[in-house]
């Protein structure tokens, strides 16, 4: 009888997700196992909406972004009645591994999944945010990145022509992987991320000398959560709570653009990157991870390495505990911060 596993992808879309995709099904068919697709995330389980995934089926979607899967938010140990139906299901169709492909809310979600209901999963790290702890990166992040630094790279022309401060506001969740990276590797004059909470006087202190040393425009990346120093708080109660609400972060960049602009005198302008960070093709080292991440996560269902998540360190392609994961965020390294912190002004 030929083994029968499944796959799904939760939270939020990712570039990656289908080279991932194909390559846990290339891997289990090669082996002469069968691959059941779940829809939408834990909700395709708890409805009983699965597709079986062939070759064919996977033809085709390596260069594609999003997921042919679709996704969702739902969490299954949020109602016992969505358990027992996903429980249900698992027996129904048989499956005798999952492939769990999420961020942290996802992954934390399979943890307790296979830890107290002990149903046999593995997992699969996916975020543009490079926040889960015990891999190097995670397949999204480069691609998030190029779009960032894209960006930027087409900010200076635009910045330079009319003289102005441009600020252009990232992704990143409470991070600033994305925002040090895409800084470096864009030329930003000032990088702010959340480990940093920054001091406004410093921002335009620099942003001043700029302009005194003749350098007409600057760039400032900012990442989503990024917070002024308590010391140098400029916003006001109803614009915090508002750009830093739980369910959904936005709105330093505009609030940031205004202060600089009334602080120092400079024309200053905001971007917002928003979703098409997360959006398209993904790039090749993010095909390559993914799929490198696919072919690992069968070969650990065939191994029963269960509560076990893929990850890359020092590009090898190695297992690390689930618990260890969703311990805690993994914060900005320190040294890539230095490194952005060089080039400020």
């Amino acid at each position: 009888m030929k083994k029968r596993i499944g796959i799904l992808t939760a939270g939020g879309d990712c570039p990656g997700l289908n080279a991932v995709i194909r390559a846990v099904v290339r891997r289990a068919v090669a082996d002469g196992a069968e691959v059941v697709g779940v829809k939408n995330g834990w909700r395709g389980l708890a409805e009983g909406d699965v597709e079986p995934l062939t070759r064919s089926a996977v033809t085709g979607i390596l260069p594609r972004g999003g997921t042919i899967l679709g996704t969702s938010r739902l969490n299954p140990l949020d109602s016992p009645d969505t358990l027992a139906r996903v429980k249900k299901n698992w027996q129904r169709f048989g499956l005798e591994g999952l492939v769990v492909v999420g961020g942290e809310g996802t992954l934390s979600a399979a943890l307790d999944i296979w830890r107290d209901h002990n149903l046999p999963l593995v997992g699969i790290p996916k975020t543009i945010d490079n926040d889960i702890r015990g891999t190097d990166f995670t397949f999204g992040f480069d691609t998030a990145v190029g779009v960032v630094t894209d960006a930027v790279d087409r900010l200076h022309s635009t910045a330079e022509s009319h003289h102005r401060v441009m600020v252009v506001e990232v992704m990143g969740r409470h991070t600033g992987w994305i925002a040090a990276y895409g800084g470096i590797a864009g030329g930003a004059d000032v990088v702010l991320v959340p480990e940093h909470p920054f001091r406004i006087s410093r921002v335009c202190e620099l942003l001043k000398h700029r302009e005194e040393q003749g350098r007409a425009f600057s760039i400032v990346v900012v990442a989503e959560d990024a917070h002024p120093h308590e010391e140098e708080n400029f916003l006001i109660d109803e614009v915090r709570e508002q750009i830093f609400r739980h369910d959904r972060l936005g709105g330093i960049g505009t609030a940031l653009a205004q202060e600089i602009e009334d602080c120092t005198g400079i024309e200053t302008r905001v971007t917002k990157l928003g979703y098409v960070q997360r959006g398209g093709s993904p790039s090749p080292f993010d095909r390559v991870l993914a799929t490198r991440f696919g072919v690992k996560a069968y070969e650990m269902i065939q191994a029963e390495q269960w509560g076990q998540m893929a990850a890359i360190r020092a590009n090898e392609i190695v297992t690390v505990p689930l618990e260890e994961a969703v311990s805690e965020l993994k914060r900005l390294d320190e040294e890539i911060y230095n490194v952005a912190e060089i080039f400020f002004g």
